[in-house]
C-alpha cells in the first residue's frame, strides 16, 4: 500500500484565526453556535453533578451520571454515522438541538431526591442527540473550510472549547450558587434554541446527501454500510491510529468524578451568602476552569509547532499523553485548590492536543462520503473509554479509596496508551520511513 501523503507544515498564526472568522461566514455562524450552546453546557454539567451528589452523598451517583452521558454515544453511533453520510449535516445538528431544548427544560422536574430517577433518563436523551449533533458538526469543518485551515478551524473549536469551560465554570458556579440550578437550565435551553437558530442560516454544500440513496427505516438497522466504513478505516494507516487516540484520554472519565468530589469534600469554597451546595459548586469551579485554561493553551501552543504535519501531529498525541500522565500524577499530591487547578491545567493542555491533532488527522485524511461514520466511530470509541473508567472511578472512590489516590492512579494509567502509542510510531517509522515527512 502506498503511504498517506503528507500534508505541509504551514505556520499557524493569529491572524489566521482572525481570517477564518471574519472571512468565512459558514464557520462564523457555526463557531457562534457552538459558543452559546457550550456556555450553558457548563453551567448546565455544574448544577447535575452537583446536584447528584447533594440528593444521594454517592460519588457513584455522578459517575452513573457521565456514563449515561457518554456511553449512548458508543450504542447509538453506528446510526449515527449512517444517518450523517445520508442527510444533510445541517438538518442533523439543527434537529438535535431542538430536541436537547425540550430534554434540558424537562429537568426542572427534579426538585427532590425522590425524582433523581429522572435525571437520568433525560440525560440519555440528551446524550442520543449530541451523538448525532458531534459527528455531523466534526464532518462539516472541510465543507465550510478552505485548504489549509482545517486544523486552524480545529485550533479555533479546540480554544472556544477551553474558554467557554472557564466563563461556563466560573459563572455557571455563581449563577446556580446565587440564582438556583431552575436558571441555569432555562438558559441552558435557550442556548441549544440560539444554537439551532445560527445553524439555519448557514450555507454550503453537502455533496454526500446529494449523491446518497434516500434514507429508509431499514437502512437504520443494516450494519453493511458501518461494516464498509470499517473497512475504510481498516484499510488508511494514519486513520487507524487516529480513531483511537480518543479513547486513549484515559482521564476524560474519572476527571469529572474526581473533580466533582474534590470541589465539594476538599475545596468547596466558603463565605457569606454561600450555602454547601453553592461552596462544592465554586469549589469544583476553580478546578474547571483549571483545566479550560490548560485546554486553550495546549493546542494555540502546539498547532503553531505541528502545522498540518502528518508526523507531527501523530507525535504531538504521544506528547499529549505524557503531559496528561504528569498533570494527574502530581494533582494527588495537591494541598491546595489552586495547586489543583494548576495540575489541571497541564494535564488538559495535553488532553486537548489530542483531541485537536486526532480531529485533524480524520478529517484530513477522510472522504466526504464516509465522514460521519468515521467522526460517529470515532466518537463511539471514545465515550465507551469515558464511560467504563467514570464509572471505576466512582466505584473505588465509594469503596474507600481518597480523590488523591485515584486521581494519582489515572495519571499512572496514562502511561499505557502513551506507551502503546510510542511503540506504534516506532513501527511505523521503520515500516515506512519515507512516509513521513516534516
Amino acid at each position: 500500500m502506498e503511504p498517506e501523503p503528507e500534508h505541509g507544515a504551514a505556520t499557524i498564526s493569529f491572524a489566521s484565526y482572525a481570517r477564518l472568522v471574519g472571512g468565512n461566514r459558514n464557520f462564523r455562524r457555526l463557531w457562534l453556535a457552538q459558543i452559546v450552546s457550550e456556555i450553558g453546557d457548563w453551567f448546565y454539567t455544574l448544577s447535575i453533578y452537583t446536584l447528584l451528589l447533594q440528593l444521594t452523598g454517592h460519588a457513584g451517583s455522578v459517575a452513573l451520571a457521565l456514563v449515561l452521558q457518554v456511553l449512548p454515544q458508543t450504542f447509538v453511533g453506528p446510526t449515527a454515522g449512517v444517518v450523517n453520510d445520508r442527510l444533510k449535516r445541517k438538518h442533523v445538528m439543527i434537529a438535535a438541538d431542538l430536541v436537547r431544548v425540550v430534554v434540558v427544560l424537562a429537568m426542572l422536574l427534579v426538585r427532590s431526591r425522590s425524582m433523581v430517577w429522572l435525571v437520568y433518563p433525560l440525560l440519555v436523551a440528551e446524550t442520543t442527540m449530541a451523538a448525532f449533533f458531534e459527528p455531523a458538526r466534526s464532518s462539516v469543518i472541510p465543507n465550510i473550510s478552505a485548504e489549509g485551515e482545517v486544523l486552524v478551524a480545529n485550533t479555533l473549536s479546540s480554544a472556544t472549547w477551553s474558554v467557554n469551560l472557564l466563563i461556563g465554570a466560573s459563572v455557571g458556579g455563581v449563577v446556580a450558587a446565587f440564582f438556583g440550578r431552575n436558571a441555569v437550565f432555562i438558559l441552558n435551553a435557550l442556548s441549544f434554541l440560539a444554537s439551532a437558530a445560527l445553524i439555519s442560516g448557514m450555507r454550503f454544500a453537502e455533496p454526500h446527501a446529494e449523491s446518497a440513496a434516500p434514507l429508509r427505516p431499514r437502512d437504520l438497522v443494516d450494519f453493511s454500510p458501518i461494516l464498509e466504513g470499517i473497512r475504510y478505516i481498516r484499510n488508511h494507516p494514519t486513520l487507524f491510529p487516529a480513531v483511537f487516540a480518543k479513547a486513549g484520554e484515559l482521564m476524560v472519565g474519572p476527571s469529572w468524578v474526581i473533580f466533582t468530589v474534590m470541589g465539594a469534600r476538599e475545596f468547596a469554597v466558603h463565605g457569606h451568602g454561600i450555602n454547601a451546595a453553592g461552596g462544592a459548586m465554586l469549589g469544583m469551579s476553580i478546578l474547571l476552569g483549571g483545566r479550560g485554561v490548560g485546554a486553550l493553551v495546549g493546542p494555540i501552543v502546539s498547532a503553531r509547532w505541528a502545522g498540518e504535519s502528518d508526523h507531527r501531529l501523530r507525535l504531538g498525541i504521544l506528547f499529549g499523553y505524557i503531559t496528561i500522565s504528569a498533570g494527574y500524577g502530581v494533582l494527588g499530591a495537591s494541598r491546595s485548590v489552586w495547586m489543583a487547578a494548576v495540575c489541571a491545567m497541564l494535564a488538559h493542555a495535553g488532553g486537548s492536543t489530542v483531541w485537536v491533532f486526532s480531529t485533524t488527522l480524520l478529517q484530513l485524511h477522510t472522504e466526504d462520503r464516509f465522514r460521519g461514520r468515521v467522526f460517529a466511530a470515532d466518537l463511539g470509541l471514545g465515550s465507551l473509554s469515558f464511560a467504563i473508567t467514570a464509572y471505576l472511578a466512582g466505584l473505588f472512590l465509594d469503596s474507600g479509596f481518597s480523590a488523591r489516590t485515584v486521581a494519582t492512579g489515572t495519571g499512572l494509567l496514562m502511561l499505557l496508551p502513551a506507551t502503546v502509542l510510542a511503540l506504534a510510531l516506532r513501527a511505523s517509522r521503520t515500516l515506512a520511513p519515507s512516509a513521513d515527512r516534516t
